[in-house]
């Protein structure tokens, strides 16, 4: 079953862009990342999913269920987690989680009590005591305390130190072990490549790529790292160079053997060669000029 289903899933702002015919597709049950730099789309696509924006063109669904007309059943199975966490400043932790809960018809207390010790909120801090971190935190905790069947998270770790986003991870992963599934968009693309299965990336408003998150680092470049040598030897298909003082390192998609023969007269000391790692995919995509077919969600259509 999939958990979300978009076909064709538009919304556009008269001139200006939102997303573009989106074919996106979530199973149930996965830990999917959605990437992109801000203002690619990403909260455009979460807030047309959610139903907080009607889509101009296409359709959604969630569960299987419509996001036009489906909206209040929807709603009852998402833990949402804007990008920007908002809350009555003089309220206490404690009040928002609870009204949270009570909107939910839900007795939530046990598990955000124990969820403020994980990720260190002080639940009797009035909202306008807190950091940035905590808000987050507090908007965390608002969108898990009721365990739903699947988490819409918008830049989830903005905001969070290196240990709480670590925490945080880990509660993730547990819910996703239990069943649930985890739909997160980021720019932090290391995130992405440690913690989830699938991802995709947009761009300008429409889909690049679509697949699992080894497979988008399973390309026909190679990151190609040369000691001994402080420049890429003469070949086409050589690209996003880095220099050294004695070392060279580049990315690589023609023929091996062209590479080798190429690289023998030179006075290389040792030489390793690697897939590159997503950031390095990211990059591509993001450089490198699109058909703009919106269709390039395809199993091994990511070589590079």
């Amino acid at each position: 079953m999939t958990a979300i289903l978009t076909k064709q899933l538009t919304k556009s702002y008269g001139r200006n862009r939102g997303i573009t015919e989106l074919d996106l597709c979530v199973h149930d049950g996965d830990f999917f990342g959605f990437i992109g730099p801000n203002g690619a789309g990403k909260s455009t696509t979460i807030r047309t999913l959610l139903g907080l924006l009607s889509p101009t063109a296409g359709t959604a669904e969630i569960f299987g269920r419509d996001i036009r007309g489906d909206k209040r059943e929807i709603l009852s199975e998402i833990g949402y987690l804007p990008s920007e966490t908002m809350f009555y400043q003089g309220l206490r932790v404690r009040d928002i989680l609870r009204f949270s809960a009570d909107l939910r018809g839900q007795d939530c207390r046990k598990e955000a009590a124990r969820l403020c010790e994980r990720l260190e909120l002080d639940m009797s801090r009035k909202i306008r005591e807190l950091s940035l971190g905590n808000r987050k935190k507090a908007g965390i905790v608002c969108a898990l305390q009721h365990k739903p069947r699947l988490y819409v998270l918008d830049e989830p770790t903005s905001g969070l130190d290196p240990l709480i986003q670590r925490e945080f991870y880990a509660v993730l992963k547990e819910r996703n072990e239990e069943g649930a599934t985890v739909f997160l968009s980021s720019h932090i693309l290391s995130e992405v490549q440690r913690y989830c299965s699938h991802a995709a990336m947009i761009r300008d408003g429409r889909l690049l790529v679509s697949d699992r998150v080894e497979r988008l680092g399973h390309t026909a470049a190679k990151r190609v790292c040369a000691g001994g040598i402080c420049s890429p030897p003469a070949l086409e298909g050589i690209r996003n160079v880095k220099k050294g003082a004695s070392s060279v390192s580049f990315l690589y998609s023609g023929s091996p053997q062209k590479l080798l023969a190429a690289l023998a007269p030179l006075p290389v000391t040792d030489i390793t060669i690697a897939e590159p790692d997503l950031e390095e995919i990211f990059l591509h995509y993001y450089e490198k000029p699109q058909s703009h077919t919106g269709k390039a969600e395809k199993e091994g259509g990511n070589a590079i």
